[in-house]
């Protein structure tokens, strides 16, 4: 019974909600831990009579397995979910995880990385060789345009328009949005585009991605934040950073620098302006910095 729901779960996923393939993978792997729960304590129920108490017990088999309390969050939005979805489907009459809470968690403000230590990871790429080449025109455009990883691999060449300086990107929920592409990022994507790509033979189903790896095909997410992850040691960086700190701090010196919070609302493809206004306090920490460091009186 366990398989054919999750199964339909994650159809309801796709189809429903059209969500990205990993995003259904961690609803699907949450209702897994529950399932796993189950077989363990040997609880005799089936996703359709587990009730508020059993859960409850769940959440704390979670924690006593030592998940940090964001983790314990997450596995509890993805099971709040998997209950909307049989509510959905009329399977339930009543939501068992209604009155289910998670861990109390701080808002984690994201890592950011200043202006300087942007123009030293970007300068330490080699420019002699294709990868180098390559790389470049994919770090300046996560910085400049605060792309996800997911939608810098899924780029395509005919959403580039290199004459009015914009991309059009896929994003969460197939939505399409449109975003500034800046001067930099629009010279080394061209040059990548022109005098490199050209060469690389590319594999069938993967002639409109931009960014390809040595073997014609799409580059990995994984290849991203290797080459970020190196870049950084290379430099020295101290901070731990990935692709998704180019996306924080363009948002942050687009705040920093007075930009509209709904203009950066969208250019990120956030749903709510709440996700956005988290650079605010970011905003804040700095000026609070700034007056720490100039203010005769601080």
């Amino acid at each position: 019974m366990w398989d054919l729901h999750i199964k339909h779960f994650a159809h309801y996923l796709k189809l429903e909600r059209s969500l990205s393939a990993n995003s259904i993978a961690a609803y699907v792997h949450d209702v897994e831990l529950l399932r796993q729960f189950t077989e363990l304590k040997k609880v005799k129920a089936t996703p359709l009579t587990l009730t508020t108490k059993q859960l409850q017990l769940f959440l704390q088999y979670i924690n006593e397995l030592g998940m940090s309390a964001y983790s314990q969050a997450r596995i509890l939005s993805g099971i709040k979910g998997f209950y909307k979805y049989l509510m959905f489907e009329e399977l339930i009459e009543k939501d068992p995880t209604e009155l289910l809470e998670g861990p109390k968690i701080g808002r984690k403000l994201p890592d950011t990385l200043n202006y300087e230590e942007i123009v030293k990871l970007l300068e330490a790429i080699d420019l002699s060789t294709p990868e180098g080449s390559r790389n470049r025109a994919m770090l300046e455009v996560l910085y400049s345009s605060g792309l996800r990883v997911s939608e810098l691999v899924e780029l395509k060449l005919n959403n580039i328009y290199f004459d009015v300086g914009f991309l059009r990107v896929i994003g969460k929920g197939n939505k399409e949005r449109l975003v500034p592409l800046g001067r930099d990022a629009m010279k080394y994507l061209k040059i990548y585009i022109d005098e490199v790509r050209v060469h690389v033979p590319v594999k069938k189903g993967f002639e409109s991605h931009v960014f390809l790896n040595r073997f014609g095909k799409k580059i990995s997410r994984v290849s991203v934040f290797t080459i970020i992850k190196s870049r950084a040691q290379v430099i020295g960086l101290k901070k731990t950073i990935s692709p998704h700190t180019f996306r924080h701090s363009f948002a942050t010196h687009l705040i920093e620098g007075g930009a509209d919070l709904r203009a950066v609302q969208e250019m990120l493809g956030h749903e709510s302006i709440t996700t956005t206004e988290i650079y605010t306090h970011l905003d804040r920490d700095y000026l609070r910095q700034v007056i720490t460091e100039f203010h005769p009186r601080s």
